[in-house]
This record gives structure tokens, C-alpha cells and sequence, in this order.
């Protein structure tokens, strides 16, 4: 299992400096080969554009990093393929969503997605809608992922002012926590009432962890690492 690193972080500097990608440009044939070869297996993917991160600095209570934009085809051929560029980071932000009696709340991810049965809490690779006057705007990113997810939005839930820096491989994870307005269950039917209604959900389902032990079996397994230790550190498991 990837180790990973937490931190407790009040500032993000975090700016869009476009550059090329060596990477994507001297492997061009073989990434349209393999989102060819995904496309096929899901068609409901498609090739926009995402944003990439390089140069991280974590000092004191602030992390730093500057952001590039980049295809999907070549970030999922980068993450598929071991993260081959090792100057690269997939920073993202994330909405730590917890219930008003302590349940976290993360979704499984549908079958028609890049990433199907994967458990998450809401988030997503930042896009270039989410750059605010030459800033990469997390806080903005997890707002809209939250409710193009879930339903909810920032009247449901309490936003925490700080954050979490989660680095686990080639990701780091910027969590903010969520206090929803509403105990676990009753949240959780809210949110699956919301799906129902979609034509095309990206959750299939929602689940609650309470205990860490919930985390051992295969509920933790589809989860990423950065999400599984933040779960443990706020839980002190």
C-alpha cells in the first residue's frame, strides 16, 4: 500500500503556468491508441481538457504548486501506465463530506466512468474552468463537484476554512471538510434520490463509514489511499 503523508494547511498558491508536456508529446500515437482502446470500453468518456500540477513546495501551513493544462486522453495514459513523468502531480481538490452525527459520505463510482467502482468522496482533476485570474481555484472545483455528484450544494453543509494535504504516490489530495446539516442516513437518501433522478448518475452508490474497521475489508479496497488516511487520521485509527 502507498504511503502516505498528511498536513494541515490554511494557503494554497497554486497557479496556471501553460507549458508543453514531453511526456504527452513524445508518446502521442500510443496515448490516442490506448483512449481508442478505453473509449471502446467505455463511451461515455471523452477527451477534454484537464489540470496537471508540477513543482510542489509544502511550507509551514502553505503549499505551493504550479499548474499546466493537458488532454485526458494523456493524463489517463499517464496514470495508467505507472505515472512515468515523476515531475508531475495530479492535485485535485476534495469535499471531505460528513454527516452531522460523524459519518463520512463517499460515492462508488459508475460503471459507465474511467474510474468504475472506485470509492471517493466527491472531487475531480481540476479543469481549465476552474483557473480564477491566473490561480487554479480548488475551493470553486469542489463546490461544483459536490453538486454535479451528489445534488448538494454549499447551503447544505458547513465548509471548514482550512484544508488537508494528502500526498499518497502521484497524487496529493487537497481535502476540505464538509459538515452536512443532516444526520448519515437521512443524508445518504437524500443524495440516492438525487441519482435516481439523473439519466446517467456518476455514483452508483453512496456509503457511510462510522469506524475504521469499516475501512479492512472490501469497502477500503475500492478506496484510494489518500482517502483511506484521512479517514484514519480524523478517526484516530
Amino acid at each position: 500500500m502507498t504511503p502516505a503523508s498528511i498536513h494541515r494547511v490554511t494557503t494554497l498558491e497554486l497557479r496556471y503556468e501553460p507549458r508543453p508536456w514531453p511526456f504527452a508529446e513524445a508518446r502521442r500515437a500510443e496515448i490516442s491508441a490506448h483512449f481508442a482502446e478505453k473509449q471502446r470500453e467505455k463511451p461515455a468518456i471523452w477527451n477534454g481538457r484537464v489540470l496537471l500540477a508540477r513543482d510542489p513546495v509544502l511550507e509551514e501551513a502553505q503549499l505551493s504548486a504550479r499548474y499546466f493544462d493537458a488532454d485526458f486522453a494523456s493524463f489517463l495514459a499517464w496514470r495508467d501506465w505507472g505515472f512515468p513523468d515523476k515531475e508531475v502531480f495530479n492535485g485535485f481538490g476534495v469535499g471531505a463530506l460528513r454527516s452531522s452525527d460523524g459519518a463520512f459520505v463517499l460515492g462508488e463510482m459508475n460503471q459507465h466512468t474511467a474510474n468504475a467502482g472506485r470509492i471517493y468522496f466527491p472531487a475531480g482533476t481540476p479543469e481549465p474552468g476552474d483557473i480564477r485570474d491566473g490561480a487554479v481555484d480548488l475551493a470553486g472545483s469542489i463546490l461544483r463537484e459536490m453538486q454535479e455528484e451528489t445534488g448538494l450544494t454549499a447551503d447544505d453543509y458547513a465548509i471548514d476554512p482550512g484544508w488537508y494535504c494528502v500526498r499518497a504516490g502521484a497524487a496529493i489530495a487537497l481535502l476540505r471538510p464538509l459538515v452536512a446539516d443532516c444526520p448519515g442516513e437521512e443524508l445518504k437518501a437524500r443524495i440516492e434520490a438525487n441519482l435516481a433522478s439523473q439519466a446517467r448518475p456518476e455514483l452508483a452508490a453512496i456509503h457511510l463509514v462510522r469506524e475504521t474497521r469499516e475501512l479492512r475489508g472490501e469497502l477500503g479496497a475500492a478506496m484510494p489511499r489518500y482517502v483511506t488516511a484521512f479517514i484514519e487520521h480524523q478517526l484516530g485509527g
